[in-house]
């Protein structure tokens, strides 16, 4: 069985960033943007995985913004990516725990820690990682794929 995972915010949903108009801690946060690609890409893999499930790290009131944006955004419909397959938790190691009891085999994830914490996940993806994140789990990159886009993702998950 493949079973993969994807974190939410800055890989399917941009980074916060300076502007009132589009960050996601703003007053507008449903009009910050997707990452280019994830919806139609996520919506593509679901043939070549069995389930695919969304794990955040975030908290109560973020969960919650979250939650409004991908029903905003249609999330589900245009993903086939059905709303019982997000998670949500409290801390970074917490999304290990959630991916050994969803038997995940691939996770994707903007924050090299959290990959670190996912030994149960024999395929792990860096999507866009920032320089300094890199520098400080540098330890870390040997058992991960690093990836800049999701159209180069797609295809490693095809292939693995």
């Amino acid at each position: 069985m493949r079973r993969l995972g994807v974190d939410i915010g800055g890989v399917i949903i941009q980074p916060a960033d300076e502007d009132a108009d589009t960050s996601f801690f703003g007053e507008h946060y449903l009009r910050t943007p997707m990452i280019d690609g994830a919806f139609d890409a996520l919506g593509a893999l679901g043939a070549a995985f069995n389930e695919v499930h969304l794990v955040s790290k975030c908290g109560e009131s973020t969960e919650q913004r979250t939650r409004e944006w991908l029903a905003h955004h249609d999330f589900p419909a245009r993903t086939g990516i059905p709303v019982e397959r997000v998670h949500f938790c409290r801390t970074r190691p917490a999304k290990a725990p959630i991916a050994r009891q969803l038997g995940l085999t691939h996770f994707v994830d903007d924050k090299l820690e959290v990959l670190g914490y996912l030994d149960s996940v024999p395929h792990r993806y860096l999507f866009r990682p920032r320089p300094a994140e890199v520098a400080a789990h540098a330890a870390l990159l040997p058992g991960v794929h690093r990836v800049e886009s999701w159209p180069e993702l797609t295809t490693l998950l095809r292939a693995g």
